[in-house]
Order: structure tokens, then sequence, then C-alpha cells
């Protein structure tokens, strides 16, 4: 009996440890913060945690059942109540004087949000991932008025089939680069361009158009997809279920390195399991040097990349070197946003469970 009740104890302190382990503070963490403008959850969570996107956690979130986590304005204060032996944020609703004479009003406030919206804008509803050969039965433009060549805004062009039904509202998209996983070699789907948007005057075969914003040189024969309202920008950052391994097969605007902020793609979708608000970690491939001390590798290791590997060399470990965050997922490839790295992040760099 007393020997059940130690290891009763036993286990129960393991399991205390183990939580503990989950969440940690950062050293110098301040005991509260006063929201500003320009705040986000990921920053204000960053000045209280180790992993920023542990927040969730610590603010006691479901994630199952939180559609909106933007509930914080500027003026609120987040204070850290670690009166029960575990972290917990608590929101506190109150006008806060942000300077003298000056007192933060709730009039006109917008709440804040995870992240940085703005770095993710262009993102959220262009480009598009799409299958193979998807865009081949979309509308498409047949000729503009004049016979123009290049079309651009307030230009009447003719569609060869949109049904009254189908919506007023459409992008313009062009195929452009494939996605070839590093791996497998597979396509893992196509990304189409956005070019514009236009809104349809008539329907029927053909039907008419004018075309609205334009964001590159729209031409006869691109196609259209209906524009969606359905935009996600809220997200709740949390760690995958299971293990997940890919790479970054990516990195917009022009980089050649990702750093902070960043927007790059991923190998992994849906189908992987990989969901919105997922948070991985971004690993750099450990180099495989040539061990000073031996000319082969001990027969009692068990690496998987043994196999690979010429006698008398080895394959250092993988280094974390950041963190991101999905924003928007497709089947097989996903968009992330780069947000931490304490070294440049290149293409082809591992992201996993973290």
């Amino acid at each position: 009996m007393f020997r059940h009740i130690i290891t009763l104890l036993m286990l129960y302190c393991i399991s205390l440890s183990a939580q503990a382990e989950q969440v940690l503070l950062k050293s110098a963490h301040p005991d509260r913060h006063v929201v500003v403008k320009g705040d986000t959850l990921w920053g204000i969570s960053g000045k209280f945690l180790n992993d920023p996107w542990q927040w969730p956690q610590v603010w006691q979130l479901n994630r199952n059942q939180i559609k909106n986590p933007h509930l914080i304005y500027p003026g609120d204060v987040v204070f850290l109540d670690i009166s029960t032996g575990s972290p917990k944020l608590v929101l506190l609703k109150e006008s806060i004087s942000l300077q003298p004479g000056a007192i933060e009003e709730p009039l006109n406030k917008t709440a804040i949000s995870t992240i940085s919206l703005s770095a993710i804008a262009p993102f959220l509803n262009q480009p598009l991932i799409i299958e193979k050969d998807q865009l081949a039965n979309s509308p498409r433009i047949l000729a503009a008025q004049d016979e123009r060549v290049i079309l651009s805004t307030g230009t009447r062009v003719y569609i060869n089939k949109v049904k009254e039904g189908d919506g007023l509202n459409w992008y313009v998209y062009r195929p452009a680069e494939s996605f070839i996983d590093p791996d497998t070699k597979e396509v893992l789907g196509v990304e189409a361009t956005y070019l514009g948007n236009l809104k349809i005057t008539k329907y029927g075969e053909p039907a008419s158009a004018d075309i609205g914003a334009v964001k590159e040189e729209i031409f006869v024969s691109d196609r259209l997809v209906p524009s969606s309202t359905d935009i996600i920008t809220n997200f709740v950052p949390h760690a995958p279920d299971s293990s997940i391994t890919g790479r970054i097969i990516n990195i917009y605007g022009g980089l050649a390195e990702a750093g902070p902020q960043s927007i790059v793609s991923i190998n992994r979708g849906s189908t992987d399991g990989i969901e919105l608000g997922h948070v991985l970690a971004i690993n750099r491939d450990g180099r495989v040097i040539k061990d000073p001390e031996t000319a082969k590798l001990s027969k009692t290791e068990n690496t998987a990349d043994k196999s690979a590997l010429k006698s008398g060399m080895v394959k250092l470990p993988d280094e974390r070197v950041g963190l991101l965050m999905v924003f928007r997922v497709f089947n097989r490839v996903s968009y992330a946003l780069v947000m931490q790295a304490k070294e440049p992040i290149n293409k082809l760099d591992l992201v996993t469970t973290p």
C-alpha cells in the first residue's frame, strides 16, 4: 500500500513537471501590459512567454471553440496571474490613462489581431494554389472592346460563359509556377497569379464584364475564379497534434533568404494534417562531415541517414533556426509567416512539429 502511494506521488510530480515545462515564462517578464494600437496577441504573449505561440493555453482558450480571439482592445490591461502555481493571462477591461490628461476611450477602437495582418494581406485571397489543369474549364476572357490586347481598369471584356446565379464579382488568374516536392519530385500544385478583378454586367454565352482593380496586365484567355468574402483572419496558434515534417519550398518578395515577417510556402497541406494556425519549427539540415577520429561509423549507431553516408562521414544534428505560423492551407501546399528567426531562413529548410 505504501509503495502504491509513493508511486502515485511520483506520477503526480512527473505530471506537474511536464505541465511546468509546457509553458515557460521569460526570466524578465512584466506583471502587466497595457495594450496599445499596433499590438498583436503574439507580440503581447512574447513579453511574458518564451514561446508566444502558447498563448491560447495561458489564456485558457479552447481552439476548437474560439472563433474570434480578437477581443482585446487598446487601453485594456493584460495581467499575469501566477497565484495558482501555473501562469495565466487575465484581461482587465478598463480605461487606462496613456499620458497625463488623456484617456483611451472605448469608441472607434479596433480589436488587435493575432499577427500583423498587413504582412499577410496580399496572400489571404491571392495567389491561389490549384491542381494541374484545374483552371481549364473556368470562364475565360474571349475579347475586349475596341480589340484591345492589354486590358486595364474600366475596360469592357467578354467572357465565354457565365450563367445567372454564378455571381457578379470574379478574380482574374493566370497559371504560373508549378510547385515540385523537393523530396518526392511530385507536382504538388500550380500557383496561379492573381491579376485583378472584374464585375459581370450581363450574363450569358458570351457574358459581359468590366475590369476593376488591376494588379498585373490582363490578357485575352486569362481565367476567372469566383471572388470569396470568406477570408479567415482570426488565427489561434497551436502545435500540430501529430508529428509533421516538411520543407520550405518558396520564399516570396524576391528574397533569397527569409526573416521575421517573411512569407514562405511549405510542401504540406490539409491532406497532411496542416491546419490554420499551426506553428512549426524551422530547422537547418545538419552538415555532413568527415569524422576526424575514425574512418567509419560505429555499427552500434542507429541513424536514419547512415545508409546514405559514406564510410567515415557523420551527419551533425539539425539545428532549430526559427518558427513559422500557417495562415492559409491548400490540399498539399500551405502559406506561412515566419514569426521568429535567429538565422536567415533558406529554401529547403526543414519544418517540423515544435
